[in-house]
């Protein structure tokens, strides 16, 4: 069994990518590129996170200023299309497009890449559901997936962790990786082998 829906238009993106760079929205919120990250986790994850948690998560807890109550509707309508969109895509067994190159190296001297902000989204997903991706009998193989994940992410204090950070060809090799890898991680929550 398989189910589709209707990608987001270059017009809707637009939209929700003007607003999240809009006054409108707290400080501390995501930008698009990290709902992305943030929402490829909990389509992933073993356990459904409602979209009222995942919103907060992404306002950083605040609510925006909202123009009116339309513009509310609009917004969460077209991020949770966008949930659907990357859940439909991992579901039918399609590598999903990271919105970003897969490089930590900065563009313009800015102190993030975009990749180092997707993967640190990715991560904030998947520590809202801590315990069952890491638990269980899939926890040594789901840790092993995760790795590159948590090294691109740069928040992570561990010795082995910082110095694979430090290697600019592992680190390249491992962001690389991740396109792959969120369809081996979805696969080993949604289709365990028997």
């Amino acid at each position: 069994m398989s189910y589709a829906v209707t990608p987001l238009t270059d017009e809707e993106l637009d939209r929700l990518d003007d607003f999240f760079y809009s006054d409108a929205v707290p400080e501390e919120a995501l930008d698009l590129i990290g709902v992305h990250g943030l929402l490829c986790a909990i389509n992933i994850g073993p356990e459904a996170v409602p979209a009222e948690e995942w919103l907060g998560v992404i306002f950083n807890s605040e609510e925006p200023k909202w123009a009116s109550d339309a513009e509310k509707a609009e917004i969460e309508g077209l991020l949770v299309n966008l949930s659907k969109e990357l859940g439909s895509t991992l579901y039918n067994d399609e590598e999903l497009d990271v919105p970003c190159e897969l490089t930590i190296v900065p563009e313009d001297d800015e102190d993030l890449s975009d990749l180092v902000a997707w993967t640190q989204a990715f991560m904030e997903g998947i520590f809202l559901r801590e315990e069952q991706w890491l638990d269980g009998p899939q926890a040594d193989l789901a840790a092993e997936l995760l790795l590159p994940f948590m090294v691109v992410s740069d928040l992570f204090e561990e010795a082995e962790i910082k110095q694979m950070r430090k290697d600019k060809s592992i680190c390249a090799g491992m962001c690389a990786q991740i396109p792959e890898l969120l369809v081996d991680l979805f696969l080993m929550f949604h289709a365990p082998e028997k």
